[in-house]
C-alpha cells in the first residue's frame, strides 16, 4: 500500500507543472513522500522513492513516446525501451533521495526537516540537470513560476526555488510531528517564504536602456509529420514567405527552429529574396535553419577509375541573423537520440540498415556571444537548450534580451509544449529580461522580465505575433554568482545533519 501511495503521489506531482499548474501540489506531494518514509528501513525507503519518481516522470514525460515512435518513426519496442530507460534513470534520483533520508539523516527535528531534507533534494535535482547530458525537466521550482516563491529565482535560479519549496514541505512534516513552540516555528517557515518571494519580485535588478523594439514572430504551423515530405517543400517555403511579408515593417522578424525543410545552403536565392524585401522595409531577420559546412577534403576510391575528391560536411542546428551583418548561432546542447546518437558503431550500423536516423549534428561552441540585431543583444538558445541555465549565463550577462527558437510540434498536442514554456518563463525571470520565443506551431510568445506572458500566438495555426521588447541591462544576483551560494549552503546543511546523526548514534 505504501508503494502504491508513493506511485500515486508522484503522479499527482506532475499536475503541479503546466498545463495544469496546480503549484500547491509541488508542496503537498513531496510532504506526502516524506511522511511515507517515516518508520521504514533504508531498503524500503529506496523502493518508496523509486515509485514516487516513477509516477512523476511517467505522468510528466509520457510525450516522449509521441516524439520517438510517432514522429521519429522508431520501432515501438525501441521507443518504449528508450522512454522506460529515461524514466527509470530519473526515478533513481528519487530513490537515492529516499534512501539517504532514512539511512543517513537524523530521524526527527528541525535539522532534518528544514536543512537536510531540502538540501538533499536540491543537490540531486541539480546533478540530474547535468549528469549524463542532463535532464532538468520537472525540476520542482518550475511549478512555482506563477507563485510568489518564484521571486527566489532572482537570487539563486530555479534550484533555489526548489530548495525553498522543499523547505516548506519539510516544515509541514515538522509541524505534524512536533508540539508547542516548534509548531509556531514550523508555521513561520511555511508562511515567510511567500512574503519574501513577493518582495523579491518587486525589486528592479535590471533597468531599461532604450525604447521598445517592435518584434514579429512568424509561426508557420507546419504539421511535423508533413514537414519533411518532398511534396510539401514548396508549400512550406511559400508559407514562410507570405507570413514574413505580412510581418515586414517590424524591426525584428523571428522564425522558429529549423523553419524550412531543407539546408540553408540549398535555398540561398530564397533567403536572399526575403532578406532584400526585409531590408527595403527596415526589418531584420532571425531565422532557425539547418546548415552544412565543409570540414575536410578526402579521397574516396571509386573502383578502377581511381580517386574522387569528396567533401565531408558537418551539420548544424542554427540561427541565422540577416541584418546589417550576417551572423550565426549554432546549437551546443544537442538532444540525445534526436540530434546525436551516443551508441557504439555496431548499433549505428544497425540503425542505418533499419533506415532509422543515425547521423549526428555537430555541436556549436560552448560559449557564443549574443546576436546583435535590431538594437538588441540577444542571448540565443535553440529548443531545450533553455533548460540549462548556467550554460547560457555567459551570453545572458552580455545581453539585453533573450531569444529561444523551438519546434515543440515533435510532441504533438501534449503537455510538453506548456512545460517547455514554463521553463522559458523561468529563464526570463532569472535574468529579468524579455524573452522572444518562436515555435513552429506554438507556444510562440513574448515573455516579460518577471516571467509573465506579454503576448502569445494562437496554437496549431499559421500566425504572426507582434509585440514590443524593451532592452534591459544589469545583473540579477543569480546572474552574478550562479549556483554557488545555495550549493555551499546545501553541502553545509547536509554536513550538519550527518554530524548530528553520528552524535546520536555514539554510545
Amino acid at each position: 500500500m505504501r508503494l502504491f501511495a508513493a506511485l500515486v503521489s508522484g503522479a499527482l506531482l506532475a499536475l503541479a507543472f503546466a498545463p495544469f499548474s496546480a503549484s500547491l501540489l509541488a508542496l503537498a506531494m513531496p510532504a506526502v513522500l516524506l511522511r511515507l518514509l517515516q518508520g521504514v528501513t533504508p531498503g524500503r525507503a529506496a523502493k518508496v522513492g523509486f515509485c514516487f519518481g516513477l509516477g512523476t516522470f511517467t505522468a510528466g514525460t509520457y510525450w516522449l513516446y509521441i516524439s520517438i515512435a510517432g514522429y521519429g518513426q522508431a520501432p515501438v519496442v525501441l521507443a518504449i525501451f528508450l522512454m522506460a530507460a529515461l524514466i527509470v534513470l530519473m526515478a533513481s534520483y528519487s530513490m537515492l533521495f529516499a534512501y539517504g533520508v532514512v539511512r543517513w539523516l537524523p530521524a526527527a527535528g528541525a535539522v532534518r526537516w528544514l536543512l537536510a531534507v531540502p538540501a538533499a533534494w536540491v543537490l540531486l535535482e541539480w546533478v540530474r540537470g547535468w549528469l549524463f547530458s542532463g535532464f532538468g525537466w520537472l525540476s520542482l521550482g518550475y511549478a512555482q513560476i506563477d507563485s510568489p516563491l518564484a521571486g527566489f529565482a532572482l537570487l539563486g535560479g530555479v534550484h533555489l526555488v526548489s530548495l525553498v519549496t522543499m523547505t516548506i514541505a519539510g516544515a509541514i512534516s515538522w509541524w505534524l510531528e512536533t508540539r508547542g513552540r516548534a509548531r509556531v516555528a514550523a508555521v513561520a517557515v511555511v508562511v515567510l517564504p511567500w512574503l519574501i518571494g513577493a518582495l523579491l519580485l518587486r525589486i528592479e535588478w535590471t533597468r531599461e536602456i532604450d525604447g521598445p523594439v517592435d518584434v514579429a514572430i512568424v509561426q508557420g504551423a507546419i504539421p511535423q509529420d508533413q514537414k519533411w515530405l518532398q511534396d510539401n517543400r514548396e508549400l512550406t517555403l511559400q508559407r514562410y514567405r507570405e507570413l514574413t511579408e505580412e510581418a515586414l515593417g517590424s524591426s525584428l522578424i523571428v522564425w522558429p527552429e529549423a523553419a524550412i525543410p531543407d539546408l540553408a545552403n540549398n535555398v540561398v536565392p530564397y533567403l536572399q529574396d526575403i532578406a532584400r524585401a526585409a531590408d527595403e522595409r527596415g526589418s531584420a531577420l532571425l531565422m532557425g535553419l539547418i546548415r552544412a559546412e565543409p570540414v575536410a577534403e578526402r579521397a574516396m576510391a571509386e573502383g578502377p577509375a581511381g580517386a574522387d575528391a569528396r567533401t565531408e560536411l558537418a551539420y548544424f542546428n542554427s540561427i541565422l541573423v540577416l541584418a546589417d551583418e550576417v551572423s550565426w548561432y549554432d546549437k551546443h546542447h544537442l538532444v540525445p537520440f534526436g540530434e546525436f546518437f551516443p551508441v557504439p558503431d555496431f548499433v549505428r550500423a544497425w540503425l542505418r540498415l533499419m533506415s532509422l536516423p543515425y547521423s549526428d549534428f555537430t555541436r556549436g561552441a560552448a560559449v557564443q556571444p549574443p546576436l546583435q540585431v535590431a538594437g538588441l543583444r540577444l542571448s540565443a538558445s535553440i529548443c531545450y537548450e533553455d533548460a540549462y541555465p548556467t550554460s547560457l549565463h555567459p551570453s545572458v550577462r552580455e545581453s539585453t534580451a533573450l531569444v529561444n527558437v523551438t519546434n515543440d510540434a515533435w510532441f504533438g498536442e501534449s503537455s510538453a509544449r506548456y512545460q517547455h514554456l514554463q521553463i522559458s518563463r523561468m529563464r526570463a525571470l532569472e535574468a529579468q529580461r524579455y524573452l522572444i520565443r518562436a515555435a513552429n506551431d506554438g507556444v510562440s510568445a513574448v515573455i516579460g522580465p518577471r516571467g509573465e506572458i506579454v503576448a502569445a500566438a494562437p496554437e496549431y495555426e499559421p500566425a504572426v505575433l507582434r509585440a514590443d521588447v524593451v532592452p534591459r541591462t544589469g545583473l540579477s544576483p543569480y546572474l552574478r554568482v550562479g549556483n554557488l551560494p545555495w550549493l555551499l549552503w546545501a553541502i553545509l546543511a547536509l554536513g550538519a545533519a550527518l554530524w548530528q546523526r553520528r552524535r546520536t548514534e555514539l554510545p
